[in-house]
């Protein structure tokens, strides 16, 4: 297995915030909700991620109803969040349709 990343500083967050503001912190996790507008949009935008997570070895605590997908990350064994996180989440907003 491969060794984890470090947790971000405030700083190196920050700055990826400031590019992506379509994401948050909340409760320590980068998080993201979305509305695809149909189930089928939404669950194909999770099988896109979800091939993206499994190639990390690094999976998204999730849900869907419906047209909506609600995304939280965190690198759980690094306690905190990682570059793990941020690529993943730049993984869901490739795969996010432009309206």
């Amino acid at each position: 297995m491969a060794e984890r990343p470090n947790v971000l500083t405030e700083d190196e967050l920050g700055e990826w915030l400031t590019g992506h503001p379509v994401w948050a912190v909340v409760d320590g996790k980068l998080h993201r909700q979305l509305d695809l507008g149909s189930f089928v949009a939404a669950f194909g935008l999770m099988a896109q991620v979800a091939l993206v997570a499994e190639k990390l070895d690094h999976h998204p605590e999730w849900s869907n109803v419906y047209s909506k997908v609600v995304i939280d990350l965190t690198t759980h064994d690094a306690g905190g969040l990682t570059a793990l996180d941020l690529e993943l989440a730049e993984a869901v907003d490739a795969a996010t349709p432009t309206t």
